[in-house]
């Protein structure tokens, strides 16, 4: 049973599945959570009835990232610990043999970026906030750099982990963090618009399109 991650679907929206996070107020990122998201990618991908996925973390905010309080009490071996169980579920997301989109809102920060970054497309609010903040509150990120690095550029990439300043939407649209930017009410139609171009392809040609990035 999961506590914070769940799957909708509808049926004014065949085809598309949208994986919700809820953890208010700031969506804060625990190891719970990212066990959850990895529970949820997997059983998504395998999903018959869904074609595209929306990753969404409600009307208000996205994700603010790595639940800072639980990170500062870890130990290194426990520390290292959450840092695989985020890539872990980070890799899932990423690995779900269907077109997916990420409707973001609010703030996507640290690991929430991370997640974002998951996706295959990424669609925001024009007063969106990102960053990659962790060194503001003494910390490393626990994944997503690389991936971080893919999407903007190694330079780029280095001064937004090193400097943890944060990114408008307009901004994040030059960098390629983002893909649209639309009015702060219009994501999730938006993601939707996106996700339902695909419904009629078939599945397993959706799935070895999307394998072939990895080859």
């Amino acid at each position: 049973m999961k506590e914070f991650v769940s799957i909708h679907t509808s049926d004014d929206q065949p085809g598309v599945a949208t994986l919700l996070l809820s953890r208010p107020p700031t969506n804060a990122l625990t190891r719970q959570v990212y066990r959850e998201l990895e529970m949820a990618a997997a059983e998504i991908g395998e999903r018959d009835d869904v074609r595209a996925v929306i990753l969404f973390g409600g009307h208000e905010i996205f994700s603010a990232g790595d639940d800072v309080p639980e990170r500062s009490l870890l130990n290194s071996a426990e520390a290292a610990t959450a840092a695989q169980v985020c890539r872990q579920a980070v890799d899932a997301l990423a690995a779900i043999p269907k077109p997916t989109v990420a409707a973001i809102t609010g703030y996507a920060l640290g690991g929430g970026l991370n997640l974002s970054l998951a996706a295959d497309w990424r669609v925001a609010g024009d007063n969106v906030r990102f960053g990659v903040t962790e060194i503001l509150a003494g910390l490393v990120p626990a994944g997503g750099t690389a991936r971080l690095a893919r999407t903007v550029g190694l330079s780029k990439a280095k001064d937004m982990v090193f400097s943890g300043r944060f990114i408008d939407a307009e901004e994040a649209l030059a960098l390629g963090l983002i893909d649209e930017m639309v009015a702060p009410d219009g994501v999730y139609d938006a993601a939707l618009a996106w996700a339902q171009r695909f419904v009629e392809h078939p599945a397993q040609v959706l799935a070895a399109a999307k394998a072939s990035f990895d080859l």
